[in-house]
């Protein structure tokens, strides 16, 4: 469905701007920490990597949409000033809800943290309040895609979780040990569990619930009660034994019309227009000069 297909671009996006956001942390962290361009930051027998020829390939590779991201984010934060648009803290808090809930475990919240999650959701609705600004949309049919659509605003409790599965319940049970006596439930998750995809993320799941599809109602009742910061014990599935730990639990909520009528008009507006969401209409408009040259060729 595009609605569908419409919320995943815009999950995406988000985790897209999220992992450039890290790029231009780890440019910044070397630059930086640059106490000579002739330092050598790695050897090949006789020859040796400077840290500036490292930053050099940094900069070919990602410098341009790294810069880009930069005056993106500027630009939507002077338009949004020169528009008046304004992103309240229980839209942005929603949205992270709606996140957590519908796409936690898709592979891409865990890896980073909730604070730039929070600054980048923010950043991608002022720009989508921008770029709809002018498209109107009538009451009738925002009413009508919510009553159509309400089981989206109606979100079950969801869990943070990291797991560890083995095959034996004796592994199991001494992993347990191993985690009572101060062992790290990353390290062992890593070391041991059989499930690649969690191990190699210290055993981080992201966030599950009855909807997500890959665990069963059984398996959410099971873990339910587990506190935050703790772990259960060994939890029999199919042929496996898996133990859990609870990082978070995020009540559900169900959402009424109010709340989500601007982002439904949003969503809307969105479906309507065939231009990509980007913050590049808004350059002309404040006069972006930039490194790479004609802003209109870009």
């Amino acid at each position: 469905m595009k609605k569908e297909r419409l919320k995943r671009e815009k999950l995406w996006l988000v985790i897209a701007l999220l992992i450039l956001l890290n790029c231009i942390t780890v440019v910044f962290f070397l630059a930086k920490g640059n106490t000579g361009n002739n330092e050598t930051v790695a050897t090949v027998g006789k020859e040796k990597i400077t840290r500036q020829e490292w930053l050099n390939e940094m900069e070919s590779r990602y410098g341009k949409e790294i810069l880009k991201e930069l005056i993106d984010q500027k630009v939507i934060e002077a338009a949004g000033e020169k528009y008046k648009v304004k992103i309240s803290d229980k839209d942005v808090e929603r949205e992270l809800t709606m996140i957590k809930s519908m796409y936690g475990s898709s592979g891409g919240y865990q890896a980073v943290d909730e604070d730039k999650w929070r600054e980048q959701i923010k950043n991608t609705l002022m720009l989508e309040e921008l770029l709809t600004k002018d498209v109107e949309i009538s009451e009738k049919e925002i009413k009508d895609y919510y009553e159509q659509n309400k089981e989206q605003y109606i979100l079950p409790d969801s869990y943070h979780i990291s797991q560890i599965i083995v095959e034996t319940k004796e592994e199991a049970e001494q992993t347990i040990k191993e985690l009572e006596n101060g062992s790290s439930f990353s390290v062992l998750a890593m070391e041991r569990s059989i499930d690649e995809f969690t191990a190699n993320l210290g055993g981080d799941a992201g966030y599950v619930n009855e909807n997500s599809g890959r665990y069963t109602k059984k398996f959410i009742n099971q873990i339910k009660s587990i506190k935050p910061g703790k772990w259960s014990k060994p939890i029999k599935v199919e042929d496996h034994y898996v133990i859990v730990m609870m990082h978070e639990h995020v009540k559900g909520k169900e959402y009424s019309y109010k709340e989500v009528k601007d982002q439904i008009r949003r969503q809307m507006a969105l479906e309507q227009m065939d231009t990509p969401v980007s913050a590049r209409p808004f350059w002309n408009e404040l006069d972006i000069e930039w490194f790479y040259g004609d802003t209109e060729a870009q």
